[in-house]
């Protein structure tokens, strides 16, 4: 379908004849006639969208042609628009431009040459027309690029209710374990998904749900928890010796067993031994005691404590955290 881009004596500009001639094309369907840009709402898109798509290849053949004679016209049909907008406002008020408005003085401005648009009595400065350029550039590529791509795909329904599932099936199974299995099932999602859902459903992502944290578990059973560390001490004539200490978590009351240059096995047994001895005296009952996993507490060393009814718990790979009570009075005595 051609469209004829004779401009009427009954138009004020070349853009209004282009609204005229798009409420005039029509085709029929079924129900009665439907407009062609029916699904364009803002007329101000239609009339952006039109001009790029209808009056770019005629003005680039303004562009490409240098004579003279189409540079008078493109500047008489940036005179005549000017006037239509200044017809269109009220006496004394700011001339608004509009999208289709813009975009016509833009591509006329850009057939012109520097020196003939400087020398143009334009209602907008020449750098305007510049950044309108740059901003019509910058709406259609920002158009392009949110096509079918608004954002991260939202996980499918049937993902998320097969995470819920293995995890209120399987009370002991973290996030980490949940992605394992769904790996398994051939469901490809990432861990921080899974993580992300359990958190959204109101589940803890770690894999112990049920039942008191750790400290929670510290806070009950204070009075019945002895935390044992090494730390290394500097002598005065430069040996380093490593001392062990045990902190009640009740009391808060600290014990220094003994100092060695070096921690053997046998030795520490010993010193488990003696402080069975000490709290034996002072009638301090004992139900855990906590240590981190340094080489010199063995298996006999925990024997020692297990043989008395004692539970040993080993904190978990570097999570000092675990042993926060002796971690920092050892902060303390190295300040």
């Amino acid at each position: 379908m051609a469209l004829n881009l004779w401009v009427s004596k009954t138009c004020a500009t070349w853009a209004d004849a282009l609204r005229n001639a798009v409420g005039s094309v029509t085709r029929t369907a079924a129900g009665g006639q439907v407009w062609f840009w029916s699904a364009c709402d803002d007329l101000r898109l239609v009339g952006l969208k039109l001009i790029f798509l209808v009056v770019t290849r005629a003005v680039s053949v303004l562009g490409l042609s240098r004579r003279e004679a189409w540079w008078k016209d493109a500047e008489i049909l940036m005179l005549r628009h000017q006037l239509a907008v200044a017809l269109r406002e009220r006496p004394g008020a700011h001339s608004r431009l509009t999208w289709p408005d813009r975009a016509w003085l833009a591509l006329l401005a850009g057939t012109l040459p520097a020196s003939q648009l400087a020398a143009t009595r334009l209602i907008v400065a020449p750098v305007t027309i510049l950044r309108w350029h740059r901003d019509i550039v910058r709406r259609r590529w920002a158009r392009l690029s949110r096509r079918g791509r608004s954002g991260r795909p939202p996980t499918r329904r049937n993902v998320r209710s097969v995470v819920l599932r293995l995890a209120r099936e399987n009370e002991s199974w973290g996030y980490r374990r949940v992605h394992g299995e769904l790996a398994a099932l051939g469901i490809t999602v990432a861990p921080s998904t899974v993580r992300q859902i359990l958190k959204d459903a109101g589940i803890g992502p770690a894999p112990r749900r049920d039942g008191p944290g750790w400290a929670a578990f510290v806070r009950s059973q204070a009075q019945g928890i002895l935390a044992l560390d090494f730390f290394t001490a500097d002598l005065l004539n430069g040996t380093k010796v490593y001392v062990l200490s045990v902190i009640e978590h009740g009391t808060r009351r600290v014990r220094v067993l003994g100092a060695t240059e070096h921690p053997v096995q046998s030795w520490v047994v010993q010193q488990a031994r003696n402080l069975l001895t000490d709290l034996e005296d002072a009638g301090t009952q004992v139900k855990f005691v906590l240590h981190d996993r340094d080489a010199s507490f063995t298996q006999a060393s925990g024997a020692v404590f297990q043989a008395a009814g004692i539970r040993v718990i080993r904190s978990a790979v570097q999570v000092p955290r675990m042993n926060s009570v002796t971690e920092r009075w050892i902060g303390s005595c190295r300040a």
